[in-house]
């Protein structure tokens, strides 16, 4: 390891040949080795002025800022990177751990799976620990590839799975979203129940139905209610339940929950964060990525299986990173924007939320006045504040207090709507990625014109 005296005969160095690169990528490099990331830091800065599409330069920017825990600054410049082609494999490790720090797990291996796919000198056990993905240590490694240990040998059958549900919810339970109700029901439910008349037209029962929009505004809630309304089983698919590091389990996995859908019929299959598992072919950088994305298509279109009374949903809070096959018909052909609920809606939904807990009389529309773009998930985390405030009150008082009016409109001030970060990104999408007008509903939402 470098001591004080190299970084000191480095910088004496550079004081010499201050645009020597390769020198003050060596000198940042031995300061990060040394833990005097800041130091790091100002030299790797230095190196981006001078070259800013030195994709090396910039990673060891990233990493710096990462190592004192500036994981903002460090998301900003690797999220660039990896929206380009010849990416540094290390800027996807360093995705998959700024990830980790934002709690989004599901993405995280998928950026870990690219990186040790490209470099399998990055395999980290300890982030694969955090991870939760579990591998033999023996397993095999070659052509810059992490291979299955079955790999090149006959593979037992993949079980079907045997927990899937039967929600009791329905629409009465999801708070506003009638128009997408009324969507769902063409689509899903009144096959199913008029079968002769949409079969009198030739209409199959099946099909996908992909909605987006920003967090929290219901989307899981209303596809368990869907499968709710028709009294069919329902399978709430993770990624977790579909990635695997090993090339081809992930493939064999969603086989095997098609399957089980297809043996279950009618049947709900509801793909939670589905951009993970669909993201555009052009955009990536392995096969093993690509080999994914076309068994999904070919079990969302199958030739040799009928989906016929096999429901596809499937949830997106970036469906400009989805494979533009997935919207052709017969697979996911209604695409329905899933915006935060209106005025009416949030009332409705904060009706739901207070059922059943002591309440003085209400005005539940002034306080769905008082809470604009709020998602459902910030409508819940008012009434969560408010009730936290009035269990406080009540250990001083030793009896239960309603909650009034006042109360849940103290507690909206505390609550900033999470929409809004959304809503930033899709506006750009939709002014300047919209082709075939996809994103007008979101440009309609937002009182803009194209």
């Amino acid at each position: 390891m470098a001591d004080d005296s190299t970084i000191k005969s480095l910088r004496e160095a550079l004081s010499i040949s201050p645009d020597n690169v390769a020198l003050r990528k060596l000198l940042g490099r031995t300061l990060i080795q040394q833990g005097q990331a800041s130091e790091a830091e100002a030299e790797f800065r230095k190196l981006v002025e001078m070259r800013p599409d030195d994709n090396e330069a910039r990673l060891d920017l990233a990493n710096a800022f990462f190592q004192q825990g500036k994981f903002s600054p460090a998301l900003v410049i690797v999220e660039d990177m990896v929206a380009k082609r010849g990416t540094p494999a290390g800027a996807y490790l360093l995705h998959a751990r700024l990830l980790m720090q934002r709690g989004e797990t599901s993405f995280a291996i998928t950026e870990y799976r690219h990186a040790i796919a490209e470099d399998a000198a990055l395999r980290d056990t300890a982030l694969e620990a955090e991870l939760g993905i579990e591998a033999p240590t023996n397993s095999p490694v070659s052509e810059g590839r992490v291979r299955a240990p079955w790999e090149g040998e006959d593979e037992p059958a993949k079980t079907q799975r045997t927990d899937f549900e039967r929600p009791l919810v329905k629409f009465n339970d999801v708070g506003g979203m009638a128009n997408l109700k009324e969507e769902i029901r063409m689509k899903v439910i009144y096959p199913i129940q008029h079968a002769d008349m949409f079969k009198a037209y030739g209409k199959a029962i099946g099909g996908g139905i992909l909605m987006y929009g920003p967090p929290g505004c219901g989307k899981t809630h209303l596809a368990r209610a869907t499968a709710g309304e028709i009294s069919a089983g329902f399978l709430n698919i993770g990624i977790h339940d579909v990635l695997d590091m090993w090339i081809g389990s992930s493939e064999k996995a969603l086989h095997a929950l098609f399957q089980t859908a297809r043996t279950n019929k009618p049947c709900v299959m509801f793909f939670d964060e589905v951009d993970a598992l669909g993201a555009s072919r052009a955009d990536m950088k392995t096969s093993g990525g690509r080999h994914l994305i076309n068994q999904f298509l070919t079990e969302t279109d199958s030739v040799a299986s009928s989906n016929e009374g096999v429901l596809i949903l499937a949830a997106t809070n970036a469906p400009w990173n989805l494979d533009p096959a997935f919207r052709r018909p017969g697979r996911f052909d209604r695409i329905i924007f899933v915006p935060p609920p209106d005025r009416e809606g949030r009332t409705e939904i904060l009706r739901l939320l207070l059922k059943g807990k002591p309440s003085g009389t209400i005005d539940h529309d002034a306080i769905a006045k008082k809470t604009e773009e709020f998602s459902g998930a910030d409508l819940k985390a008012v009434v969560d504040v408010c009730v936290e405030a009035k269990l406080q009150e009540a250990m001083k008082t030793g009896r239960p207090l309603p909650i009034e009016t006042r109360d849940l409109l103290a507690a909206a001030k505390q609550v900033q709507p999470s929409t809004r970060d959304w809503f930033s990104s899709a506006r750009n999408y939709a002014l300047y990625s919209n082709q075939g007008g996809q994103y007008d509903e979101i440009l309609k939402y937002l009182k803009l014109s194209r």
